[in-house]
């Protein structure tokens, strides 16, 4: 099985975290659902560089990043993600989605009402009991 490797990025604006919608793919079990955003990492680079990177690949932004939160291993039916989750702050709201085709800021209490990639529910059941 083919593994893949990823960043996410948890970004917070004040007490609202960032949660992007995924564009329709082929593959229905991500397609259309909400993720942190982020992606691969390359040859060469470390997690953080990465993070960075894609951040400003898919949303124009520069984040501060604070500290990792978790390491999700998930299999999906064709590939097994690792995918690394950071804390990240923000000093402002203004993005541009690149990649997405939504956005919303949203508190702890309405994160859950979302439809989550499944490799991403881990990281918002933790964010949810750990406050």
């Amino acid at each position: 099985m083919k593994k893949v490797e990823v960043v996410a990025a948890i970004i917070y604006f004040n007490d609202e975290i960032l949660c992007v919608q995924r564009p329709k793919n082929k593959l229905s079990y991500i397609s259309e659902k909400f993720e942190f955003p982020g992606g691969k990492i390359e040859q060469g680079e470390t997690q953080k560089e990465a993070l960075k990177r894609e951040l400003l690949e898919e949303l124009n932004i520069s984040t501060d990043i604070k500290s990792h939160f978790i390491t999700v291993v998930h299999e999906y039916p064709d590939f097994e993600l690792t995918m690394h989750g950071y804390i990240c702050e923000v000093k402002t709201k203004e993005l541009k989605l690149n990649e997405h085709i939504s956005q919303k800021w949203l508190t702890l209490s309405d994160i859950n009402d979302l439809d989550w990639a499944a490799a991403d529910i881990p990281i918002v059941n933790k964010l949810i009991f750990n406050g």
